[in-house]
């Protein structure tokens, strides 16, 4: 029995019905020009922007072209600040910069830091590797930039939920094989790791509340092609070695398909002496910090991420 509330089961059910594994091509992305802007149903689904938080749009070098960001920072700090960079979920083929202003503004309250979120080329038009690339790519531009928002770029780190948690742990992985700069933390939500698709909890949990197998199949096979799916850069859990990557604290959801993803990757990342913490959230679904004032753990898993951050970057 999945033990979620009747908010979380009401938002599984109408995502269900909302599959991205029953949506043909064109209507993906179709849907990725429809610009969602705040208003009293989305904030109460997604959560708002929190209150004193002043926020930039800019852009920064993607892969191939400028792509957007945007710039949070708490408005009663003066003082330079650490910095966030944080990569949007949604499977690689959907989420946008508004639909996270509720985390990455709470993350800048929290931490006291600036954070800034990438948004990157989306699947299908933009498969595999842009997405990483564009996420790279950016992010050596704001840490050569963080200056001018008077962050400070000797103290980084680099976050995401879902498929950005697998952009983040990338982002890790291709800074430190491409002598990038220095990342002092890797904080991941229930991250996508593995795009074989090896994980046991795909079956045990393929049929969960608002993530099912047949969502993950599509989602990655949006993303990348087959030949693809083993390389590092696509299935950080895959790289033949994680010495010297960032500490890291992994939160998973106890009813996610890909809950095993993120249990796996700990495992690997201690294995070559990376330093770990994980949280496994009971009762829980995939996604479940997007939806803050539904979800009953996501106030504590967001105390959990930003203490860890402000851990790590304010030492």
């Amino acid at each position: 029995m999945v033990r979620i509330g009747f908010g979380l089961r009401l938002v599984g059910a109408t995502i269900g019905r909302l599959s991205i594994a029953t949506q043909p091509h064109e209507k993906i992305v179709a849907s990725q020009q429809r610009q969602i802007s705040h208003n009293a149903v989305v904030d109460l689904l997604l959560g708002g922007m929190a209150p004193g938080v002043t926020t930039i749009d800019d852009t920064a070098a993607g892969a191939d072209s400028r792509i957007p960001i945007r710039i949070y920072r708490p408005s009663r700090s003066l003082q330079t600040l650490p910095l966030v960079v944080l990569m949007h979920g949604g499977g690689w083929a959907t989420g946008s910069l508004t639909i996270y202003d509720w985390l990455a503004s709470n993350l800048a309250l929290r931490v006291d830091a600036v954070v800034v979120s990438v948004d990157y080329r989306l699947a299908p038009v933009h498969r595999w590797p842009a997405a990483a690339e564009d996420c790279y790519a950016a992010f050596v531009e704001v840490v050569e930039r963080a200056a001018e928002w008077n962050a400070d770029g000797s103290r980084v780190a680099v976050t995401g939920d879902s498929a950005g948690g697998n952009l983040a742990a990338v982002v890790a992985l291709m800074s430190r094989d491409r002598g990038g700069p220095p990342i002092s933390f890797q904080g991941l939500i229930y991250p996508a790791t593995d795009l074989t698709l090896g994980s046991a909890s795909i079956e045990e949990n393929a049929e969960a509340p608002i993530l099912t197998k047949r969502d993950i199949i599509a989602f990655r096979d949006l993303y990348t092609r087959v030949e693809d799916r083993t390389d590092p850069y696509a299935s950080p859990l895959l790289a033949t070695d994680h010495r010297g990557l960032p500490p890291a604290l992994i939160q998973v959801a106890e009813h996610d398909p890909i809950r095993d993803d993120g249990l796996r990757y700990a495992e690997v990342l201690r294995n070559a002496g990376v330093p770990v913490r994980v949280t496994t959230y009971v009762g829980m679904p995939h996604g479940f910090l997007a939806f803050p004032r539904i979800s009953r753990a996501a106030p504590q898993a967001l105390e959990e991420l930003g203490a860890a951050l402000q851990d790590a970057l304010q030492s």
